[in-house]
């Protein structure tokens, strides 16, 4: 294998359908590798000509091929003699999993195998294809078997994998905080919603119902209460707990929304608190869905 060329790393996802390739690739994607999934094996040396050509934008590139592209083995040798000329440092991660579990995997998702095209059988094609696929699984640098893996536990062995040519690599948790009108409905992507409409109302004082939640007077004017306060210690010490159970779970994300009546004051106010609060540990994107709506003074 090559010398690293210009900080440029390949990751080639292949190996037994139903192994968790694609389950793989979701997780690179999220470590900020460029991702293509079935991509032909002749293809790959013309994409890496393209990152090249990015200027170091594109340096990250993982790519699921397998036994759905024709001719699969004897381009997947040519591809890879291919990218020893271009000096490109590259990884083959080979996933795959027991004969039992991949037949209960395609159960549940009703879905057909790639080999089964004569009516010979989930399990006959997943023995045909591990055939097919003998000499790939050589040539593979990483060998990883999902059968008693959980998602948490195959993010953690990508994890493991790419932090031998990435230092300091982390799949930062996502937090997304939408405030919110309950006049306008309830975000339909929330996994948690909390109803700030107890808080003191800035709509009922004159000057103060132009302004919005981002502006520093209404800020005060929500934050002032005792009420307001604890309800924020309290908000975050549920956070503090629940994230890391999410996380545990293997979720990457977590949509909170935070509702006042119109979601221009005290939702917003509320929001930003959270959102601060967070964002030095996890990767925080807040969003103001209301807070234009329906102005009145």
């Amino acid at each position: 294998m090559k010398a690293k060329t210009d900080n440029f790393s390949l990751y080639i996802i292949t190996g037994l359908s139903g192994g968790g390739k694609s389950q793989t690739l979701r997780i690179l994607e999220d470590l900020g590798f460029f991702c293509v999934d079935n991509i032909p094996p002749k293809l790959v040396p013309i994409l890496i000509e393209l990152c090249f050509s990015t200027d170091g934008k594109i340096s990250r590139v993982a790519l699921v091929i397998d036994i759905r592209s024709e001719n699969f083995l004897e381009d997947f040798r040519e591809m890879i003699e291919n990218i020893k000329k271009l000096n490109v440092y590259y990884k083959i991660l080979f996933l795959e999993a027991e004969d039992e579990v991949i037949v209960r995997r395609y159960n549940e998702t009703r879905r057909r195998h790639p080999l089964d095209r004569e009516g010979i059988g989930i399990l006959e094609s997943i023995k045909l294809e591990r055939q097919k696929l003998s000499e790939i699984k050589e040539m593979a640098t990483h060998i990883i078997d999902t059968s008693n893996m959980s998602t948490k536990n195959l993010k953690d062995k990508i994890l493991e994998i790419v932090s031998e040519d990435i230092s300091n690599v982390k799949l930062r948790f996502m937090v997304g905080i939408t405030s919110f009108g309950f006049k306008y409905g309830v975000p339909i992507d929330a996994h948690l919603v909390f109803d700030v409409r107890f808080l003191p109302n800035p709509f009922y004082i004159l000057e103060l119902r132009p302004l919005s939640g981002e502006n520093e007077k209404i800020r005060n004017y929500v934050l002032e209460t005792k009420e307001a306060k604890e309800f924020l210690d309290y908000l975050k010490r549920l956070l503090d707990f629940l994230i890391p159970l999410y996380q545990e779970e293997g979720r990457t994300n977590l949509n909170i929304a935070i509702g006042c009546t119109g979601g221009r004051h005290r939702a917003v106010v509320i929001a930003n608190e959270i959102g601060n609060y967070l964002s030095d540990r996890y990767n925080v994107k807040i969003f103001h869905r209301d807070i234009d709506k329906d102005i009145k003074i």
